[in-house]
């Protein structure tokens, strides 16, 4: 056998690097970096975050069951760290980290204008999973970065450098391979030139 046969654990490596922003009751921000997250549904739009209850973040979470996913990039790495090893408990992660906050348009919880991509979500189910609650929300509202649309007027992902992050590890994304479904496309046939 050429494979090692390891214990359970959480192999499903890369996974986004997001920014999620969070504000309680009283309107107090955090910044909390979650690598659990992902799309859940397409139909309704939902995806979820998975926190652990002794996170700042957690508690605000909690009481307005609202959050912003920040998606991040090669140029807010830095601030992506610390909003992970700080606690918003003792630092004001915003101003540490040099990070702009802008009003969303359907939560109370703020953007992060940094980021290319904000994904405003609204809980409707917390799942109480062991080391880890996981929020399930739909998506209210996407903003996407002018700077970032090609020609066509569709989002170029590849333009604002995104972050993954595996096993303790962040990595800048690589050269594109191929579009869904480039696997079983038929290749144009070239016309000759009939001169």
């Amino acid at each position: 056998m050429s494979k090692e046969v390891w214990r359970a654990g959480n192999m499903l490596y890369p996974l986004p690097a997001v920014l999620v922003s969070v504000s309680d009751k009283e309107g107090n921000d955090n910044l909390i970096t979650v690598a659990w997250t992902g799309t859940i549904c397409s139909d309704p739009a939902m995806v979820y975050i998975s926190v652990r209850p002794s996170r700042h973040s957690h508690k605000m979470l909690m009481e307005t069951g609202e959050f912003v996913i920040n998606l991040t990039t090669k140029d807010i790495a830095k601030a992506t760290d610390m909003c992970g090893v700080k606690s918003g408990r003792d630092v004001d992660k915003f101003k540490d980290c040099h990070l702009t906050k802008e009003k969303a348009k359907e939560v109370n919880a703020p953007l992060v204008k940094e980021s290319p991509v904000n994904i405003e979500c609204k809980v409707v189910e917390v799942k109480k999973l062991g080391t880890h609650d996981m929020f399930i929300a739909n998506v209210l509202c996407v903003h996407a970065d002018k700077k970032y649309m090609d020609e066509n007027g569709r989002f170029d992902l590849d333009k604002s450098r995104p972050i993954v992050y595996s096993h303790g590890q962040y990595y800048e994304t690589g050269k594109k391979l191929g579009r869904f479904g480039f696997s079983v496309m038929k290749k144009k046939k070239r016309r000759k030139n009939a001169r």
